[in-house]
């Protein structure tokens, strides 16, 4: 059985994963909690990882199951096949999401293009292309694992 990664309608991650769940495919959609700013209030809100994307575990003759699902749309293709993840990959994602907290962190004037290393979590000795900087996150690209990651990055006093 493989990882498959799905492209899902937007905002439609957390119901295909759950009705995927419901026919019996193994699913994973990574959730993070993000303080989201109202007008009157703040509140902590659980967001997919990977807007509009959602990983399932299927074998080959499995695959088109999962267009029963309401909000499913397609496959992402990689060299015109549907792109496969490796169990390492979806392992430190979870890895990830579960246990790294971020010790200490110094930005000295990241821009768009540079290179970076990781240097701790489970993604130490990752390289990542910096693709955005913002002023509360950045977008790195992971080239090695196929995707790009939204980074908080909060105030260094």
């Amino acid at each position: 059985m493989l990882w498959y990664v799905l492209y899902t309608k937007p905002r439609s991650e957390q119901k295909v994963a759950q009705r995927l769940d419901q026919l019996g495919v193994q699913v994973y959609c990574p959730m993070i909690t993000e303080l989201r700013t109202w007008s009157d209030r703040k509140k902590k809100v659980s967001t997919p990882l990977f807007k509009s994307y959602v990983f399932v575990k299927l074998r080959e003759k499995q695959r088109n199951l999962v267009f029963n699902v309401p909000g499913v749309v397609r496959y992402m293709h990689w060299l015109g096949k549907p792109a496969v993840v490796r169990n390492h990959e979806i392992e430190t994602i979870e890895k990830w999401l579960n246990n790294d907290e971020v010790e200490q962190m110094e930005i000295n004037e990241i821009s768009p293009g540079d290179k970076i290393m990781i240097n701790n979590g489970s993604l130490e000795g990752k390289e990542a292309i910096v693709r955005e900087v913002g002023k509360k996150q950045m977008r790195l690209i992971l080239p090695e694992m196929g995707f790009s990651v939204v980074v908080k990055t909060r105030e260094v006093l």
